[in-house]
Parts: structure tokens; C-alpha cells; sequence
């Protein structure tokens, strides 16, 4: 009887929905409370808009600067463990491959089989060293060109995130009626978020979209409140 053929299904793209994770929670999160701040001690939704977008540009590229830095150190990082444990391969070859042989007992393989393993794996130093990096470290080769797609990836999500509170402000020239309307589109915004967040990362999507308006939420509530209380 054919059998049918097994193909595995793996999702690839974590880190670039990390990155669009990071730039749009706080795009919508940051920018939203900073409005519902202002619109508390301002009538005007001219000083809104003018804050806002100076935090979503002073925001986008503060976000995008740390999701590159954090990149490049990621590189150097494993660049410099891979170094070492070059160095450990080359002088100290009898302890490395009793660390390897220890690894594969963990892994439930026999003694027997642990030293076969390892053998093979000595005669070919860019795989031993590949082996120690991933199973020893628990590192994996970064790309040398995500710095700058984190980086980008993250500000533009930020952006995105933080024009969606400010769009009432420029399309309503009452600052309270514009709060209202920005209220509603950044909650219903960081639900649907939440729930898709929730979709690519394995978590409860409706939990998911609930955590993240709550916080939200929470986060202009304090705003507002705190700038009132300033105010009087």
C-alpha cells in the first residue's frame, strides 16, 4: 500500500517576527499613551500631533539603533566563541573530545558509540568545531546581514504602530473627540495584534490579543491620569 510522503512543516521567519513584534507593541503602545498624555492637559490637537511624531521618529530610530546593535553583537558574539573553541580544538584536542563524548552520553548514545562519534568527528575540525558551537554553546550562526534588516524591520514597525493613535489627531481637530476615536482604533489595533502575535509564536491567540490591549490599555490610562494630576 503507497504510503503518503511525510513532509515537515517548520515555521522559518521567528526572528523577522520578533523584530516586527518589538517595533509595532511599542509603536502602538508608546505613541498612544504619549497622545492620550498630552490630550490631557491640551485642547489642541496641533502640540498631539507634533509630539507624537517627534516620539515616533525620535522612537523608530532609538529601536531600530538597538535591534542593529543587539544584531551586530549577536555576530561578534559567536564569532569570538567560535574562535575559542578553535584555539581549545588545536591545543587541548583530548579534552574537547572528552566534552563531546560527555554531550552525546547525555543525548542517551553508549559509551562505545559516544567514542566512534567522536572520532569521526576529529577528523574533520569545522564539523567538530560546528558540533561544540551548537551542542555545547547552544549557538547558532547569526546571519552577518540581519543587523541591518532588524534594524530596518524594527523602525518601520514602529512607525506603522505609532501612526495608527496619532491618525485620529490629524484627521479630528478636537483633541477630546480625537482621544476617543484613537482609544478605539489602537485597542481594536492591538488586538488584532495581539491575537496574530499569538498565531506565529504558538502562544493562545485570544489570550494573546487580550495581554497586549490590556497593556496597552493600561499604559495611556496611566499617561493620561498622570498628566491631569500634573495639570492641576
Amino acid at each position: 500500500m503507497p504510503q503518503t510522503p511525510h513532509i515537515e512543516k517548520h515555521f522559518t521567519g521567528s526572528e523577522a517576527v520578533r523584530d516586527i513584534v518589538i517595533g509595532m507593541s511599542d509603536g502602538l503602545t508608546v505613541p498612544f499613551a504619549l497622545a492620550a498624555g498630552l490630550s490631557g492637559i491640551a485642547n489642541s490637537t496641533a502640540i498631539v500631533i507634533t509630539g507624537g511624531l517627534a516620539e515616533i521618529a525620535a522612537g523608530s530610530i532609538a529601536m531600530g539603533l538597538g535591534g542593529y546593535l543587539a544584531a551586530r553583537s549577536d555576530v561578534e558574539h559567536y564569532a569570538s566563541e567560535r574562535e575559542t573553541e578553535r584555539r581549545e580544538v588545536e591545543t587541548i584536542p583530548a579534552k574537547e573530545k572528552e566534552e563531546v563524548e560527555q554531550l552525546l552520553l547525555a543525548y542517551g548514545l553508549e559509551k562505545e558509540q559516544s567514542i566512534l562519534v567522536t572520532d569521526a568527528l576529529s577528523q574533520r575540525p569545522e564539523a567538530w568545531i560546528d558540533f561544540m558551537m551548537r551542542f555545547e554553546l547552544g549557538l547558532e550562526k547569526p546571519d552577518p546581514k540581519r543587523a541591518l534588516t532588524s534594524a530596518l524591520t524594527i523602525g518601520s514597525s514602529y512607525i506603522a504602530g505609532g501612526l495608527i493613535p496619532l491618525a485620529p489627531y490629524i484627521l479630528i481637530h478636537t483633541a477630546g473627540t480625537a482621544l476617543g476615536f484613537s482609544v478605539v482604533f489602537t485597542l481594536v489595533a492591538l488586538l488584532i495584534f495581539g491575537y496574530v502575535k499569538g498565531r506565529f509564536t504558538g502562544a493562545r491567540p485570544l489570550r494573546s490579543a487580550l495581554q497586549t490591549a490590556l497593556i496597552g490599555g493600561l499604559a495611556a490610562a496611566a499617561a493620561f491620569g498622570l498628566a491631569k494630576l500634573i495639570s492641576r
